[in-house]
Parts: C-alpha cells; structure tokens; sequence
C-alpha cells in the first residue's frame, strides 16, 4: 500500500531518535537504485504488470507499489479462465489459502509498540468475520506470517507504507509482510488505526486479494498513480456478489487514505465468498 506523499508535512526533530531506533530494531534499509535486470522486466511486462518503479525488495520485486512478485509468479503460467479487466469489483489471485478451516499465525519482528498493536487490531477485524480462515499472533516459533520493517523514504510523490505477496500453489498464506519505518510513512507516534489498516491491507494480499481499482489506480492514488495492473498469471478473478461501480470505502484500495480504513459491505462479501 501507498500513500501520496506531495502534499506530506514533516513532523519535527523528533523523528531522528524514532528512525534510529526503528532501523537499530531490525528494520533493512531497501535501495531506490538497485538495478533491475532486463529479463525481469520483460517478465514483469509480459504478466501484464507496470514496469514503472520496479524495484529490488528481499524475496524477489516490488511492482504497483506494494505487490511483491517472487521467482516463482515470474515463472508461474495463469491456470485460470475467469480474468476480468478494466472493471470496478472486488478480486481474488488465482491461488488461495487452503486447508479451510484454519488458523493462520501471525508474528511481529523487532516493531515498536504500534505496530504491535496494529497487527492486533488487524486480527482482531478479521477474527470479527466468522469466517473459516482465523488469525493468532504468536512471540515465539514460526510464523505463518511474519511482520517486519524496513526503511525507505518517499519516490515520485509516493511513499509505500507497507507490501506482501500473493498465496502460494500449495495454499499457504504468503509469508512476509514488510511495514516501512521511515518517518514520512507514520510519522514519529504512528497511529494505531493507521497502522493497523495497512496491516489489514496487506494481510488481504497474503490470503489471495487484488487490489479492489487494479484496473485503474487513478481512483485512489490520482493521475500520478494511474494505470492498470493487469491480470498477469497471480490472477485477477471476479468476485461474484460484489458490485460494478466505484467502492471508495474499500479495505483493498491501492493507495491509502491516510486514515483508519477497514472493511465496507462489499468487502465482508467478499471475505465471506472466499473464506
């Protein structure tokens, strides 16, 4: 997930010990510049995806802002027959989690206490639904899906806020959800609810959703984030019971509204469609 960043105060002088600590705690500075081999990006082209700002992230390559594409989704060919372009809807990746029901855990490693507490909170949401698919945060052992920072400031009036995966072929959670701790993401006493949004955002990537504007990013990130995704071979499925027309309130917008942001009608729909 991003956030436009054009318009984005800085907060103070605070920030340097906020920063410090963040990155002294585990947080891995990504690189802007790292370079991008050709034969990826013409992967990255053929899946449909935008080659604009690819850049190197651990795990594989950060597309769209917060999508990571691994090895295997470069190599991957599409299985499905349902892909639907240039709509307004809520989507789903080919793969999903499998195993239903089940209970997916969830770990924080080396965050401060609001991300702690905002991955709480994005648990708490989803536990909320009733639906085949829970979440538990656990302190020691491996996890399901680990939470962990890293460190990067804002590129073309954008800042990524936080990024994840898509499910596996053998119907396992993606693994990984990174949360930026620059202070132009959550500024110096990051909010909660903000927070946990983004967390919420990403764990959505990692059970199996497309952003919900994949066709055209225009609708939550304006002009300079405008494009189409494209359905590439992770898949962008249609599902049914969720409505054609714009859905401002979306938990799976591309960009954030910098705000709290959680699940509207259409969203539990679809949650409850899948899980």
């Amino acid at each position: 997930m991003r956030k436009n960043t054009i318009a984005a105060l800085l907060l103070g002088a605070t920030f340097a010990f906020i920063v410090y600590a963040c990155k002294k705690d585990g947080a891995t500075q990504q690189k802007d510049t790292a370079p991008v081999p050709q034969d990826v990006i013409a992967k990255i082209k053929a899946l449909g995806f935008s080659s604009s700002g690819v850049r190197a992230a651990e795990g594989g390559w950060l597309v769209e802002g917060d999508i990571l594409l691994t090895a295997e989704n470069l190599s991957e060919a599409s299985t499905s027959a349902n892909l639907r372009i240039a709509e307004t809807e809520q989507y789903r990746t080919n793969n999903l989690v499998k195993s239903l029901p089940r209970q997916i855990t969830v770990k924080v490693m080396n965050l401060g206490p609001a991300f702690v507490s905002g991955a709480d909170l994005a648990i708490a949401r989803y536990n909320a639904q009733n639906l085949q698919l829970t979440f538990r945060r656990i302190t020691s052992g491996k996890a399901d899906i680990t939470i962990k920072g890293f460190y990067q400031g804002p590129s073309g009036g954008f800042i990524t806020l936080g990024s994840a995966g898509f499910p596996t072929r053998n119907g396992n959670p993606y693994s990984t959800i990174s949360m930026n701790t620059h202070e132009q993401a959550y500024g110096a006493n990051p909010n909660v609810d903000y927070v946990g949004s983004v967390i919420q955002h990403e764990m959505g990537h990692c059970i199996g959703f497309r952003h919900t504007d994949y066709m055209d990013r225009a609708f939550s990130c304006g002009a300079s984030g405008a494009g189409n995704e494209g359905a590439s071979n992770v898949g962008a499925v249609h599902i049914p019971g969720t409505p054609t027309g714009p859905d401002a309130a979306s938990w799976m917008l591309a960009c954030s509204n910098g705000g709290n942001r959680t699940f509207n009608a259409n969203d539990i729909v679809a949650l409850n469609y899948l899980y």
